[in-house]
């Protein structure tokens, strides 16, 4: 019996691993941004004067191979968008140029895995934390009152890419 109920304890905690695992770094090597919001207040930097609220979750698949990146909210009926003569290392590092008619997004660059504002007119202005904050607020745990990065107050200058020398 004992031997039984380890069984089903190890199988539960791997299960719940995998799962914990695949939503930010899927099994096709997407990166998941997960965005709040600051809800009966207003940012100051990265603190939120009222309650911060789980916001929508930013999926960006790179291909090195075909030079693009798409992305899209995962669960939402919006179009997904597609980035065309991008440069990509992998998938926390490319750089992309905007183009006129693009989908509304809120990075058109990842460094090491977080976006990094290029063209303040280009990206959607977001606040963001780590991944198991923001399930700790959906679970509806409390208390948070900062975001822990945000495309408005990156300190990170963009990298100089291919793109910025005209070569894709």
């Amino acid at each position: 019996m004992l031997r039984g109920l380890v069984f089903v304890v190890i199988v539960v905690v791997g299960l719940g691993g995998f799962i914990w695992a695949s939503d930010r770094i899927t099994l096709e090597g997407e990166r998941t941004i997960y965005t709040v919001a600051c809800e009966q207040g207003t940012w100051d930097g990265l603190r939120c004067t009222g309650h911060i609220a789980p916001g929508d979750r930013h999926r960006f698949r790179a291909s090195h191979s075909r030079s693009e990146v798409v992305y899209w909210i995962a669960g939402s009926p919006k179009p997904s968008g597609k980035y065309t003569g991008c440069s990509v290392t992998d998938r926390d590092h490319w750089a992309c140029k905007a183009s006129a008619g693009d989908q509304p997004s809120i990075a058109h660059e990842l460094s090491d895995g977080k976006p990094v504002q290029r063209d303040a007119s280009a990206d959607l202005p977001f606040h963001a934390v780590h991944k198991w904050k923001w399930w700790a607020m959906r679970a509806g745990i409390d208390g948070f009152h900062k975001a822990d990065f945000s495309n408005e107050l990156d300190p990170h200058p963009p990298r100089t890419t291919s793109l910025d020398a005209g070569r894709h």
